[in-house]
C-alpha cells in the first residue's frame, strides 16, 4: 500500500472517493489534506495548493470544489479517535491527534476553557492531516558537518526551520544514521566506531510513528523510543534509565525542555533537537530557549531553507554564529583503528 493510500484509509468514504481520483502529480507531493466543514477540500504540496472537484480534478475555482459535510467531519473525528472522543481528551486539549503512520491531524473548533486554560476542543469542524514521509538518506550530507573528528563526538545540534520544511523528516533520518554509524565511513570498523546508542523522545509520535511501542519508521538498530511522552520528562527518564549516547527530540519550546537539555549536556550526552523559527536569531529571542544560546549549548545550528525542496539546508553555523563550509568526505581510517569508548559521544 502506498503512503497516499494508507492516509486515505483514515478518511470517511465520501472524501476518500474524491481524493482517490486526484492526479498522481499531486498525490506524490501532497503534504497536507485540509478538511473544513462546508468549505472546499484542499491539498497543500511544497508551498503550492489546490482545491479538489468532486471528480478529483485539481481546481482553483472555489465554487467548483467538493465541500465536506458536517456528517463527513463527524465520521472523520470518530475514525481518528477510535470511536471514543473522551479517551482522547489530552490530545484534543493540545489540538492534534497523531494516528498510525506518524500522521498528525491538527484540529480546529470551539475551545472549552477551565480556569482560563483549554480543557478540550468541541464542535470540531476543521482538520489538517499532515502526511508523514520517510526519506532515507536525506541527512547523509548533513551528518559529517555535525561530527567533530578530533574528539570523535557529535556536536550538540539545533535544527531551525519554519513549519513544513522537513525538520522532522531530517531529524528522523539523522537518528537512523547515527544509530547505524554508516553516515561517513567507508569500512565496517569505521561504521562501528561511529555508531551510537540513540534515545528518541517522541512526544507527538511523529519521529518513529510507534504502534504498541514498536517504531513503524526505520530509526536505526541501536535506537530506543519513548513514545507519547512530554519532552522534558522523557529526556530525564532516558538519562536515568536507558543510557543514551545521543538524545533526539523534536520542537523544543518550553522552559522545562531547555532545562532537560542542560541536564543531558552535563551527563555527557549529545543532543540533536529542532525548533520552529526562520533562523537562529528568531529562536534565540524566545524566552524559554534563550538560556541555551547564552550558555552556548548548541555548537552546531542548522537552518533549513524557507523555500525550495523540502529539507534543504540553508547553512550550518557554530555557537558564535560563524557559517561553516560544507565538509569534505572523511578519509577511510586505518584498518587497525579501534573503537573508542562509549562516552565518546
Amino acid at each position: 500500500m502506498t503512503m497516499w493510500n494508507a492516509v486515505l484509509e483514515w478518511l470517511p468514504g465520501s472524501i476518500r472517493t474524491v481524493l482517490s481520483r486526484l492526479p498522481a502529480d499531486w498525490t506524490s507531493r501532497a503534504e497536507e489534506i485540509r478538511v473544513r466543514d462546508g468549505r472546499p477540500l484542499e491539498i497543500v504540496a511544497a508551498g503550492d495548493y489546490t482545491f479538489v472537484e468532486p471528480d478529483g480534478s485539481p481546481t482553483l475555482r472555489i465554487e467548483a470544489a467538493f465541500r465536506p459535510t458536517r456528517d463527513d467531519c463527524l465520521k472523520l473525528l470518530d475514525r481518528i479517535t477510535n470511536h471514543s472522543v473522551y479517551t482522547m481528551e489530552e490530545q484534543l486539549r493540545r489540538g492534534y491527534i497523531t494516528v498510525q503512520g506518524g500522521h498528525r491531524i491538527g484540529l480546529a473548533g470551539r475551545a472549552a476553557l477551565e480556569r482560563g486554560a483549554i480543557r478540550t476542543l468541541q464542535h470540531i469542524g476543521g482538520f489538517n492531516l499532515r502526511i508523514a514521509r520517510e526519506v532515507k538518506g536525506c541527512a547523509s550530507a548533513l551528518l559529517p558537518r555535525l561530527w567533530d573528528a578530533e574528539s570523535r563526538r557529535l556536536h550538540h545540534t539545533l535544527i531551525v526551520s519554519p513549519p513544513q520544511r522537513g525538520k522532522t523528516t531530517l531529524l528522523r533520518d539523522a537518528a537512523r544514521l547515527v544509530s547505524t554509524g554508516g553516515w561517513s565511513g567507508r569500512t565496517a570498523i569505521d561504521r562501528r566506531d561511529r555508531a551510537r546508542k540513540v534515545g528518541i523522545v517522541d512526544e507527538r509520535s511523529e519521529i518513529a510513528a510507534a504502534v504498541d511501542g514498536k517504531p513503524t519508521f526505520d530509526v536505526g538498530p541501536r535506537t530506543d523510543v519513548l513514545d507519547a511522552c512530554p519532552k522534558a520528562e522523557g529526556m530525564m527518564l532516558m538519562i536515568r534509565a536507558l543510557s543514551p549516547e545521543v538524545l533526539v527530540v523534536d520542537e523544543l519550546g518550553r522552559l522545562e525542555d531547555a532545562e532537560a537539555v542542560m541536564e543531558a549536556l552535563h551527563a555527557g550526552i549529545a543532543v540533536i533537537a529542532t525548533a520552529h523559527g526562520r533562523d537562529a536569531d528568531e529562536v534565540r529571542g524566545r524566552p524559554s530557549l534563550a538560556a541555551l544560546f547564552e550558555a552556548r549549548v548548541f555548537t552546531r545550528i542548522v537552518t533549513l531553507a524557507a523555500s525550495g525542496p523540502t529539507g534543504t539546508v540553508l547553512d550550518v553555523r557554530d555557537a558564535d554564529g560563524r557559517r561553516l563550509p560544507p565538509s569534505r568526505p572523511a578519509a577511510a581510517p586505518p584498518a587497525t583503528l579501534e573503537r573508542k569508548g562509549a562516552t565518546g559521544c
